[in-house]
């Protein structure tokens, strides 16, 4: 069975799942019928059949009766009252992919009672198609269904499988929150540009073609980074004075810190905790 055919539920429609649900049908020719979203508000499960087609409910437990595909996209924080919600329900033909954060394998197989279960990490470049996924299964996901798992994260963009699970916070730390991190430091260039005198508008044209153009010329020449860099770095140069006052700021330091903290996070939140703390030095 393609994944065309099979009946792909939602528990949980928020912009992750919406974004998977649009890059199936946008990207992997899954008919809006075959989809169903399920979550508590009506009023967001309208704009998604307003706006996709997709069949929508409010039962969570009803929802997944019927499904091929069941995709766990709600939060951390009340994932464990879904599985309680939907243990025992989910038929055991079912693939369950799971893209909750720092939620483990064993954690879902034991709260679902169902052990044929996919957990992924994307990142939100998933609503462009651009988005990177990594991925890992239990043993209980044959060949077929690991094949459908894929198809459906190819439809986000690149996928990444890992037969070790640990690489699932790893991920979840360095892709997966990773936008976050380029979003900060392009909004402090434009910021800086401009505290130098652009106008917004502008500022922010000049980052975003910048950061744009930067990876677009990575993928063109793969070259190791750091010689990337010294290619636009003369002696005595601006990007040489720029680049010495960040390595004194600690701005490699501070960006490896920020990673193991979100890390640590997700470990966190695998753990049943619902609120971690940043320790300072």
């Amino acid at each position: 069975m393609s994944i065309t055919e099979e009946r792909i539920t939602f528990i949980g429609p928020g912009a992750m799942a919406e974004a998977m649900a649009t890059g199936l049908i946008e990207r992997a020719g899954v008919g809006p019928g075959r989809i169903l979203m399920s979550g508590p508000r009506p009023d967001r499960l309208q704009e998604l059949a307003d706006r996709y087609g997709v069949a929508t409910t409010t039962d969570n437990r009803s929802a997944v009766g019927e499904a091929d595909v069941v995709v766990l996209s709600v939060k951390p924080q009340t994932l464990g009252a879904v599985l309680q919600e939907l243990h025992g329900a989910i038929p055991q033909r079912a693939l369950v992919l799971s893209i909750v954060a720092g939620a483990p394998l064993r954690m879902l197989v034991g709260g679902l009672g169902h052990d044929v279960v996919v957990r992924a990490m994307p990142n939100t470049p998933a609503q462009v198609g651009l988005g990177i996924t990594v991925w890992t299964a239990t043993p209980q996901v044959g060949d077929s269904r690991r094949e459908h798992a894929r198809q459906i994260l190819q439809a986000l963009g690149e996928e990444i499988f890992v037969e070790n699970e640990d690489y699932l916070d790893m991920a979840t730390a360095l892709s997966g929150t990773g936008p976050a991190y380029v979003y900060l430091f392009m909004e402090a260039m434009v910021d800086a540009g401009v505290h130098l005198g652009f106008p917004r508008r502008i500022a922010e044209k000049l980052v975003v073609h910048t950061v744009k153009g930067s990876v677009a010329f990575y993928e063109h020449s793969p070259r190791h980074m750091a010689r990337l860099r010294n290619q636009v770095t003369s002696p005595g140069g601006t990007s040489a004075a720029a680049l010495y006052y960040l390595e004194k700021a600690g701005f490699r330091t501070a960006i490896s810190r920020a990673i193991w903290a979100a890390y640590e996070r997700s470990r966190e939140l695998g753990a049943g905790k619902k609120s971690g703390s940043v320790q300072e030095d």
